[in-house]
């Protein structure tokens, strides 16, 4: 049974940083995309981050260019988000999704991954 884990949300003022972690475990992704997406409350989950199986190819959300970091190690079949220079519309639940493009260009829409994470809540204070 795959399992994605995500940890590392919780409560930062405006401007802080946090660190997003997901651990998988019942399936190697070493050869898939993975990626990151949230929701905020009354709104889809959008698309926020994601990184191919060699880390050659990421793609973020326009909101977050230049202020997330996504990266993965795929010996301990993990992925990771830091978020510096956080803000209160970054407020929002996080999932981490696994099970994308096989060797190829990861994807930046929901129907493009497979698995999913049960969420982390990230909250920024102004």
């Amino acid at each position: 049974q795959v399992q994605l884990v995500e940890s590392g949300g919780g409560l930062v003022q405006a401007g802080g940083s946090l660190r997003l972690s997901c651990a998988a475990s019942g399936h190697t992704f070493s050869n898939n995309a993975m990626g990151w997406f949230r929701q905020a409350p009354g709104k889809d989950r959008e698309f926020v981050a994601a990184i191919s199986w060699s880390r050659a190819i990421i793609h973020y959300a326009d909101s977050v260019k230049g202020r997330f970091t996504i990266s993965r190690d795929n010996a301990k079949n993990t992925v990771n988000l830091q978020m510096n220079s956080l803000k209160p519309e970054d407020t929002a639940v996080y999932y981490c999704a696994a099970g994308g493009a096989y060797f190829g260009t990861p994807g930046t829409s929901n129907r493009d991954y497979h698995y999913w994470g049960q969420g982390t809540q990230v909250t920024v204070s102004s």
